[in-house]
Formats: C-alpha cells, structure tokens, sequence
C-alpha cells in the first residue's frame, strides 16, 4: 500500500515585488568597417538602456564577429517603457589594433524605441543598419539582435525557498556534487563570480516559473546550441492574480518541487573577467536612479509602430510585391450572384450563400413587367472575410442555393470548395461570370422543383479588387452608410459684385425739407447677403452713385440666381424700390485682373413687369483666386480656381490607413453594451476620402489606401475619426455622427519617397478636459524626386495666388467668405451616398478655429515667448560674457571681436558660417517622424474648468447673468494687463520722439551737444579704434563696474512721453 506524505502549508511569503527585464542577444555584427590599421577590427558592443550600460567581450580581429552573449537590464517603469530608447554602439578595442590610440574607433551605432521590443517566446533575430553617429562618419555594415523582456516576482528579503521532500533534496545534492567534481571551475573564475542573488519566479503569459538556483548573470557567451537553464512550472494561474500591485505584501505561491538535473557542461559557460564587468554595474549601490523623461507628452506622443508595410526593415524578404504596399492585404471570398434562368415556379427567388463563418442572403429578386419569373436578376455581389490557409486545412466549403422568399421553398443549389476556388489580383481583369447547373436531392430533382441554371463567378481578392467598394461585406453589414467612397468638394467660384450707379429711381415725393434719400443696394446669393453703405445722389440727374464691391462664394453647377434689391431706408420701414434677379451661369468668368465692363440692369417691381429703373453693375467670377474653405494655417490647397492656371504636380501623397487601437465604447447597444462603429475620414485638396465602418470594434482594422496629387509641399493633411449613427437612425431622425479625434500631418515634413508607418493618438478636448479616445495607425509616403526642380521653385514662390496680391481682400472679409465656402462644401457632400454629416465636415475643416477660447490664447502668448527665448539666451550668454563668467571664454571673444573689426569683411561671411554650423548641429535632434498634437502647446493640460466651459459656450452667450458678469470681470482684468503693456510701448517709442522734438528743452540740449562731440570724434578718430573702444567697454571686467544703471539709461528714462496727457 502507498501512502503519501502531506506537507503542512508554508509560512506566510515575505513582501514580493514585480520586476521587468530586459534581455538584449548580441548574436553577430556583418561586414563591419576595419579600423585597427592592418584591414581588420577587434569589435565589441556597448549597449545602454535606462541609465545602465552593459558591453560584450572583443572579438580579435574579425570583420563578421560572432558574440551569442545575452545582456539584461533591470526596466525602471515598465508603463513608459514604448518610450525608452535603446542605444547600441559598437566599437574598435584599440589595445588590438596597430599602435594603439587615444580611444577606440567607432564603427557604428544603432538606436532602438520600447515599442519595438517583443515579450519572451515572440522575439527574432532582427539585423539592423548600422548608422553614422555624425554627418562626417564613414560607417557600413549591420548587426543582429534579439530583444526581449519578461517580468519576474523577486523576495526582496532574498529568503530561501520553502524545502523540497527529502529525496528530492538528497538527489539534488548527489547530482550537485557530482558535476561539482567533473567540471571543477578555474579558481580566477571562481573569484569572479557575483554575490549570489535571491530565488525569483518568473512570470509570463499567466504562468509562473521558478528557478531552480539564483538567478544567474545573463551577460555571458555561450555556444549556439545552447540550452536555457532549467525551470520547473509551478503554478498555472490566470493573469490578473498575477499582475498585482507592487506593494501586496502577501503572494500565494506553492512549494516548487526540486528542479530536474542539468546535463550543461560546465565548460560551455564563459565568465568576463573583473574589467569587463565593471561596465556591467546597473545603478549605484544604496541609492535609487533618476529618470529622465525622453518624449515631452508621454502617452499622447505619435510612436513609431512595428509593421512589413512599406517596403520598410523586415527580417523576411516579400516574395510578391504589390502596388498597394502601404497597407496589409485583406483577403475576402468574393461572390457575384448575377442571374438565374429556368427556375422552378416561384414568386420572388433570392439567394443564400454559406460558408463555415458565414450566411449571408441577396435581396428577393425584382421581376420587370412582361418578364418571366423564372430568369430573376440579382446582380449583387458579396466580400467575405476568408482566410486561405484555414480553409485549405479545415476542406471548408462554400453553399450558394436559391429559394422562393413567399414559400421558402428550395430551388435548387451548388457547391464549391474553397481550396480550388481561382485567386485573382489587380490588375487582372475581373472573373467572367459562368452558367452553374443547379442541383438538389434526388427527391428534388425528380419532382420537378428543382431546375434551371444560374450565373455566379466566385475568387479570392483582397480589399483593392475593384468590386470591393460596392459589395456586401462582412465586417460592415449596413450597406446604405458603411461603403467606403471617395467626394470631390464642389467647384468655388469667388462673384464679385460691383454696384456702379442706379438711375431714374421712384423715390417717395413726401420726404421731410433738406433731408437727402438714404438708397442702399442689398445684393442675396443664396443664404449669403450683403448691403452697400448709402449711396451719394446727384443733384443734377438724380441718380445715385456707389463704386462698391461685393463678393460672394458661388458653387458650381452654377444653378442660384444673384438677387439686387434697391432699398429706400429714410424711414425707419425700408421700401423696396426695385429688384433684379441675374443668373449666375451668365456672368463673365476671369482669370486675371482684366477690366470688365459694366452693363446696365432692369428693376422691377414687386409684381413684376414694371420697369422702376435700372442699376450699372460690374459682375465676374473670379477664377485667379483660391477660394478658401479652411483655415490658412493649416490648408490642403492654395491652387486656384481657374484650372488654366495650374501648375503641373510636383509628387503624389500616398495614405494608408491601418486600423485603430483602444477606441472607447461611443454608444450603447442591445442592453447597454458599449460598442463603437468606428469610420476615417481623409481629406487633401479637393479630394475626400471615407473607408468603410467596422461594426462594433474597438479595434477596427481598414488597411486602405488612398493617393492624392502634390501641388504645394507646404500643405497639411488632415485624418478623422468618427463613430458612425446615421446607419442607425431613421430618415427623420438625422443624428449626428460623434468626432473620436483627428491628427494633421504637414507633408513638407516628410522626406522624399519614405515611409513613416506610425500611431497617433486621437484627443477630444471635451468640457470635462482632455480625453484620449484611442489610437489610429497611418502609412504616409511622400513619392517625388529628391530636390527636384520644381519642388525647391516652389518654396521661392508666393502661397496663394496672384489676384490675392493684387487685389487682397481684408481679413474679416475673408473670415466671411470661408464662412460661407465651408457651409456650401458641407451641403455639397451631405448630398452624396453615404452622406458625410455637416458636423464631420465642419470638424475636418476647422470651422471653428477662430472662436475666442482663454485656452488658445494663453497657447498663443508661450508661442511668442518661444519664439523670442533665442533673444533671450543670447542676450544672457552676452552677460555672462561680460560679466567673466567664464574667462577663457570672454577673451576668446576679445580677441574674435578684434579680428571681425579689424577685417569688416569677415562678418556677414561668418554670421552665414555660424548659421550653417547652428544647423548642421541640429541635424541630429531632427524630428523622425511627423509630429502629432502637441498638449502642452495647446495648454490642454492645464485648462481651466470654468475656460472649458467658455470655450464650448454658443454666441450668443447660454449661460447665467452671474456666469458671463464673472467672466466679463476676468477679460476685463485681462485687458488691463494688455492695455498696461500697450502703453509702455508707447511711452518707450515717444521718449524716443522727445529726443529731438523740445519737450525737455534741456533734454534736447544736452543729446545735440552729445551727437555733436559723438560727430566730432568720429571724423577725427578711425572707425576702427572707436569700435575697439566700444566694444572692450561693453566687456570690461566687473571690478571696473557699477552697480546702478548707466548714465545713458537713466538719461532716456527722465524723457518725457505722453503718458501725462491721458485723461
């Protein structure tokens, strides 16, 4: 009989803490540069994580040196870790090379973010380029590593773990003390060892591990059949009893059975020696390390993703290469029901088609009058998600089968399999639809109620297959409002309206003695409208003259109809003195500024038919101007209206749209479940792009791909996210669309034909604050040839058109008129299908950008400040200098300030020099990717509650009297501080004015005198030795100073100004 010892439980574990490390496998460096002298290096590889620097052991004299050494760093903040950097540098051991040096030779460097680091179990060796450290480098060659990190719980009292049975315990020993007398270590080796570190369990994927002795030192080589040092799984524990907080004191965690015994040899295990272990030391003993935040938003800052798209660095080289190589293809199971012939009796036939994870039905057929209803017409297609490898192992098969929609009798069907079904690929021709003969049971087919063919073509495409954007598709089953489209903004024209002169006017007999008519012309456009100031009569023929322009946005096809109305306004009731109506699509189009003739105009009455005068005017439609419909500062187009006047594109901007992460739930569905029907909208130029809506994903993936033409580098596209209701709602009930968020990408920043595939966080600023809403994945490519031409003309050209120059129009104006475009491209597009919500468009464009907001305008005074911190730290570093600061440096600046004086002709030379040097220095801080929304710029952080609240608050005003007297009282307060400021720099300009106007009589004599001897010395003393005299007293010592402003300070700030004046 067997009986079983039963251990009693363990005491209480002491407090135990999370750890994540970081493991870095230096495997092997390739055709690296020789730099010892004799054609050869001696390499080794410097890497620094986290303020923790670790290297690996010389290779002697190898240009393709192999290392297999793994490093581990300890991470600091395992939350920010995407944002730490990775530096690997190699380097030439100079004691190998050929007479040595004063430091080793640099042969390359690699840097690498957190978010290209991959868990334990899903990591691979990845070569990377190694990279030049200056612009004046010579490096080649790249580098193979594995990055990884696992996270492992630690005692931090380091106490033993609880005993194993006892014969597990004699065993371990037995076998301990065996390989211990085989493979004795060297003694130098021995020494060397490190203190040994407490038992850690190591935690991945839910599961917990345990090793079996301390936790060895990973910084050493090994062979590459290598075996991991062995683990004993302990416990299978879901995630969340896993990740606990730091500060848990108390971790349930079984005994762990002895580890099974280790058949490594001793010999295959490699220690650094003292020196090299000295670069290994991660912190200072008893003391914690700083950390030093990289990226200046933290999570809100655009990071680099990791992706095959593109033609960027993969380890597996693609076998296919495809047009639309920005996105990942998405395979789908395409089927085209087309029509159907003889079929059994039936009233109204549809199709079902089947799959393993599919069903879906075409709609009842539609049968014409006079036709037969036995040869119904669907032609309709389906895009199914498929997956090509599962279904070749799994024999999946597709069921395509007619029915009668009244009886739901079978009417016959045909089968597939979907391992045999053809793959086609663009720019393939489509598949030719084909007769199937339709089958049934046995039963069927001899009673007669199943007959007739039908015509259907099936393949395997992905989403670029032209047929895509109109099929039916699985992962966006509302077809009305989910298809993807492309719009184009309607044509804009700017009407200038230019009222001459109106005569033989019937104005009213009975006005008032000495009182002159008030006629004005009000010019109506559509929902626009306009009215001219008071016009000046003559006397003589009692005409009235304006010499007034008007403008107006006027949208092709040019349907409306321009409405002057001629208004007496003496009395308080104005009187309608006559009308015109003019149709739009009659008048002159121009392209430049050339002069266009008057015509006169009948007025009639009210009724109509009644001649009540006529009005000169002068009416064009401008084609030289852009007509703007979004905001300046961050426009896609500055062509103008007239295509004669475009210039050929200087590129193609090529988008793809990947997929988004982390959305939050937008809406509720089937008993409060959160969900979000997420779509993107793209818009450049004119051109407007939608991808089709993934239902109920927080996740969604698009992976479409869109290009637009490149007219003007210095342009910015703009990308939305949106939660899609209308698909929801009824016709009547017409809700809008909810904003996620939008990035803008400025494409003069991207370089020339590269790919940046990145992520961006989308934010809503809400009236509770800032809000991220999740992430969205793009691929952008600028594709033009580097410094062309054409695109280095175009940063020497003007930003908007000719006309704008030549006749601007003032700023409100301007305001008004993109008003107006931007409510007419809202309408244009909320007519197309699906619809783009005025609410999407009026977000994409700005619309509301120029709203008083306490935010934007605080954004705006640090933008000024930023702007002149380079006065600033100059005007310091002069003080510095002047005050010997730094005494080497002050008289290096003695002496350049004697050689620019001495030799004038050197200064404009060397202030280009020192320009040239400013940016070749900044090359290296070059931003890498397209920068996203920047929070702290926008003072999103730290806004206000009650400046949210005004920010979001309509015109006019909906809040309480107490409210807006409260936030009056703080403008006011505000103002103060501007108005204090205005008038300092006025009083500093009229002092400057009271210098020679004889406010001061005194003043006035005492600053002529001084010009006069200032004139005086100058003719008399060379130009030279009076600049080397001003100069060395500007940067005279401090011993030589006096505390108390100088004489010619306090004399300008005792000249009076006209701040005594004001009332």
């Amino acid at each position: 009989m067997n009986t079983t010892s039963f251990h009693s439980d363990p005491p209480p574990l002491p407090p135990s803490r999370i750890q994540r490390k970081l493991v870095v496998e230096v495997v092997e460096a390739r055709n690296i540069l020789p730099k010892d002298g004799q054609g050869s290096s001696s390499a080794y590889v410097v890497v620094d994580f986290d303020a923790q620097k670790k290297r690996t052991s010389t290779k002697f004299r190898d240009l393709n040196p192999i290392w297999n050494e793994m490093l581990d760093f300890a991470v600091s903040d395992p939350k920010n870790m995407d944002y730490d950097e990775l530096d690997v540098e190699v380097y030439n051991d100079k004691r190998f090379g050929n007479g040595g040096g004063r430091k080793n030779h640099f042969l390359g460097r690699v840097k690498i973010y957190g978010s290209q680091f991959s868990r334990r179990g899903e990591e691979g060796l990845v070569y990377f380029p190694l990279e030049k450290k200056s612009v004046f480098s010579w490096i080649r060659g790249e580098i193979g590593l594995k990055i990884y990190y696992y996270d492992e719980i630690t005692d931090e009292g380091g106490r033993q773990q609880h005993p194993p049975p006892q014969e597990a315990n004699e065993h371990q020993q037995q076998q301990h003390q065996q390989q211990q007398q085989q493979f004795p270590p060297p003694p130098q080796q021995m020494q060397n060892l490190p203190p040994e570190k407490p038992n850690v369990v190591v935690v991945e994927e839910g599961r917990v591990y345990e090793s079996a002795q301390g936790h060895e030192d990973m910084c050493r080589s090994y062979p590459e059949t290598h075996q991991q040092p062995p683990v004993v799984i302990v416990e299978e524990s879901p995630q969340q009893q896993v990740m606990q907080r730091p500060n848990d004191n108390h971790l349930p965690r079984p005994p762990s059975p002895p580890p099974p015994p280790s058949h490594q040899s001793a010999g295959g295990v490699h220690y650094y020696p003292p020196e090299v272990r000295k670069m290994q030391v991660g912190r200072p003993p008893g003391g914690d390390r700083i950390r030093v935040t990289k990226r200046a938003n933290g999570d809100y800052s655009p990071r680099v993703i990791n992706s095959k798209i593109g033609g960027g660095e993969t380890t597996v080289e693609k076998k296919t290469h495809h047009p639309y190589n920005l996105v990942e293809p998405m395979q789908y199971l395409f089927v085209r029901i087309v029509k159907a012939r003889g079929l059994a009796f039936n009233e109204s036939a549809y199709v079902k088609v089947r799959t393993s994870n599919h069903f879906v039905r075409s709609k009842p057929a539609v049968n014409r009058p006079g036709e037969s209803v036995d040869s119904p017409d669907w032609n309709q297609v389906f895009a199914l998600g498929h997956n090509r490898s599962d279904s070749a192992v799994t024999g999946s098969t597709l069921e395509i089968s007619a029915w009668d929609a009244s009886s739901e009798s079978f009417l016959g069907g045909v089968c597939f399999d979907l391992s045999e079904v053809p793959v086609r690929d663009p720019p393939d021709s489509p598949l030719a639809p084909q007769w199937y003969r339709l089958e049934g049971s046995g039963v069927d087919q001899n009673s007669g109620r199943v007959s007739g063919d039908i015509q259907l073509s099936v393949w395997i495409g992905t989403q670029v297959d032209e047929a895509f954007p109109e099929a039916w598709s699985s992962d966006a089953p509302h077809v009305a409002h989910t298809r993807s489209k492309v719009y184009n903004s309607p044509k804009l024209w700017y009407l200038r309206v230019t009222v001459l002169e109106a005569q033989d006017l019937h104005i009213a007999p009975n006005l008032p003695p000495l009182t002159a008519p008030e006629v004005r012309v009000k010019a109506q456009l559509g929902f626009q409208s306009a009215r001219t100031r008071r016009g000046s009569m003559n006397n003589h023929s009692g005409s009235f003259h304006w010499h007034e322009d008007m403008i107006f946005v006027a949208g092709e096809p040019l349907e409306d109809c321009l409405v002057l109305m001629v208004e007496d306004r003496t009395t308080k009731e104005a009187t309608l003195l006559g009308h015109a109506m003019i149709p739009v699509s009659s008048i002159e189009q121009r392209n430049d500024e050339r002069f266009v003739p008057s015509k006169w105009h009948t007025l009639e009455g009210e009724g109509g038919g009644t001649y009540c005068g006529r009005i000169s005017l002068r009416l064009c439609l401008e084609g030289g101007y852009h007509v703007l419909e979004e905001a300046a500062h961050v426009c896609s187009d500055f062509r103008p209206t007239a295509k004669q006047l475009w210039k050929p594109p200087i590129g193609i901007l090529e988008l793809g749209i990947l997929g988004a992460r982390g959305l939050l739930p937008m809406k509720a569905k089937n008993g409060g479940k959160g969900s979000t029907d997420a779509y993107c909208v793209a818009k450049y130029g004119k051109k407007w792009v939608r991808t089709r809506t993934i239902t109920d994903s927080f996740d969604p993936r698009w992976h479409e791909q869109y290009t637009w033409q490149v007219y003007d580098p210095c342009t910015v596209l703009t990308v939305g996210v949106f939660d899609n209701w209308r698909m929801f709602s009824d016709v009547s009930d017409d809700r809008p669309d909810t904003r996620i968020g939008k990035i803008r990408i400025r494409v003069s920043t991207l370089e020339s034909n590269k790919v940046y595939t990145n992520s961006y966080p989308l934010l809503v600023l809400l009236p509770s604050g800032l809000k991220k809403m999740g992430e969205i994945e793009v691929a952008v490519r600028f594709a033009c040839p580097s410094l062309l031409p054409d695109v280095c003309a175009a940063y020497g050209q003007p930003l908007l058109p000719r006309m704008h120059y030549l006749r601007p129009l003032g700023v409100a104006q301007q305001d008004a008129l993109r008003g107006a475009a931007t409510k007419m491209v809202a309408a244009w597009l909320a007519r197309a299908e699906p619809p783009l919500g005025p609410e999407v468009v009026r977000y994409m464009l700005d619309a509301d950008s120029h709203a008083w907001s306490m935010r934007k305008s605080k954004a705006n005074w640090y933008r000024i400040v930023g702007v002149l911190a380079w006065a600033v730290g100059l005007a310091k570093w002069l003080d510095n200098i002047r005050r010997w600061r730094n005494p080497v440096t002050t008289v290096l600046v003695h002496i350049l300030y004697l050689v620019l004086v001495w030799y004038p002709d050197l200064v404009v030379p060397t202030a280009f020099l020192y320009v040239v040097m400013i940016g070749v220095w900044y090359y290296r801080f070059r931003p890498k990717i397209p920068a996203g929304m920047d929070i702290r710029l926008s003072q999103a952080e730290t806004v206000d509650p009650d400046e949210l609240d005004e920010e979001f608050d309509t015109i006019p005003s909906s809040r309480r009297p107490e409210v807006i007297r409260a936030r009056y009282d703080r403008l006011r307060i505000l103002a103060v501080r501007v108005q204090t400021i205005l008038g300092d720099f006025a009083a500093q300009g009229e002092r400057i004015q009271a210098l020679v106007s004889w406010r001061d009589p005194r003043a006035t004599k005492l600053f002529i005198a001084i010009c006069l001897a200032i004139t005086i010395v100058l003719y008399a003393v060379p130009a030279k030795m009076v600049a080397v005299a001003l100069g060395f007293y500007y940067l005279r010592h401090p011993m030589f100073r006096d505390t108390m402003p100088t004489a010619s300070l306090n004399f300008f700030r005792r000249l009076p100004s006209l701040s005594d004046r004001l009332i």
